[in-house]
């Protein structure tokens, strides 16, 4: 899922968004509840309609970051005091304030309300962010107004301990809900310890439900928690690194800023049917970023979106030919590759 965390897709229009194949998009509510306010989109018709996006959002509930980004925090089992990012201002979340932002915008998919604790984290740490968030997942499904088309998925915590993990799966299977999310990953613990936390977590959760890790990752990332049981991703990666010059290519990655690239005809990407790589050359591209136009972004960051999807319908076809272990470990083989010095 490409994240538009305030209302877009950074650098991208919603109509290109939606050539690369990308079905489902990811919105936040931490960020859209400051600016510009659920009520404000409510008002103006949801955010589908906001942001020009005909497909499915899921939103994030604002867990993961109330913990990175605001100021001040006070954790209680009611809900979280903290401050704004942008402007100091203090707010009050609940499972129940959650939810109901989730509904004012429209989302089609609703993820309960967690806490999300950093790496490393202590046992005692893990287990008591664990059984706040299996509270919360209570409070947030009595809170979520079912009707059809709509769902909401309970977010697994635990940090890296596996007892921990097992006690919140169980729980949140007990209050049932239409996907599981894994969460509390990709917060500085490494892709080894991320797979081994993988190797058992997935399989504490139902197989027929979508299984989601949140915020991941890199192509390899992906590639190996796929191996391990993961059915949904979502990153800011792609158009972050496209932002900074960075693309993923079938042949490794490519920083476009190196002087290498300044005389260099071929595209990108020769296999991929994105803009940039149709009509542009790596030579192109390298001029732009290093003269810091604002196309260098919407180039790259949409080249990375079309990678990702195209990585992911690889993935979906390797799997359904019964050949995704001979496409992982060549995938692992060229993503391995730098194609800079």
């Amino acid at each position: 899922m490409p994240v538009g965390t305030v209302a877009t897709v950074k650098a991208m229009k919603t109509s290109d968004v939606k050539k690369s194949g990308a079905e489902i998009i990811l919105g936040n509510v931490y960020h859209l509840m400051l600016r510009p306010g659920s009520e404000l989109i409510e008002q103006l018709g949801g955010l589908h309609k906001f942001m020009g996006w005909s497909g499915p959002i899921l939103t994030d509930s604002g867990g993961f970051q109330v913990m990175s980004l605001s100021k001040i925090r006070k954790i209680s089992d009611e809900g979280v005091e903290f401050s704004s990012h942008i402007d100091g201002a203090k707010y009050f979340v609940t499972p129940e304030r959650s939810i109901e932002i989730q509904h004012q915008l429209g989302s089609d998919i609703t993820m309960i309300f967690d806490e999300c604790v950093q790496f490393p984290a202590t046992h005692a740490q893990a287990k008591d962010a664990m059984e706040r968030s299996n509270l919360w997942a209570q409070r947030s499904k009595d809170a979520f107004k079912k009707r059809e088309g709509y769902g909401i998925f309970g977010i697994m915590q635990g940090s890296t301990f596996r007892d921990l993990r097992e006690i919140s799966a169980k729980k949140l299977i007990e209050i049932g809900f239409d996907g599981y999310a894994i969460g509390g990953l990709a917060v500085g613990e490494g892709q080894d310890e991320m797979f081994s936390t993988l190797d058992y977590a997935t399989d504490f959760l139902p197989t027929e439900k979508p299984r989601y890790l949140m915020g991941v990752g890199k192509p390899s990332d992906i590639v190996g928690a796929v191996a391990r049981g993961v059915d949904m991703f979502d990153c800011v990666i792609p158009t972050r690194s496209g932002r900074t010059g960075q693309a993923f290519t079938r042949d490794g990655t490519i920083n476009i800023r190196n002087a290498k690239y300044r005389d260099d005809i071929k595209p990108l990407d020769e296999k991929c049917k994105c803009y940039a790589c149709e009509n542009h050359s790596r030579a192109y591209l390298h001029h732009l970023v290093k003269a810091n136009e604002i196309l260098a972004s919407m180039l790259m960051s949409e080249h990375n979106i079309f990678y990702y999807q195209d990585l992911m319908r690889d993935i979906r076809e390797a799997i359904e030919e019964g050949r995704f272990d001979e496409f992982a470990a060549s995938h692992t083989r060229r993503s391995s590759l730098e194609l800079e010095s």
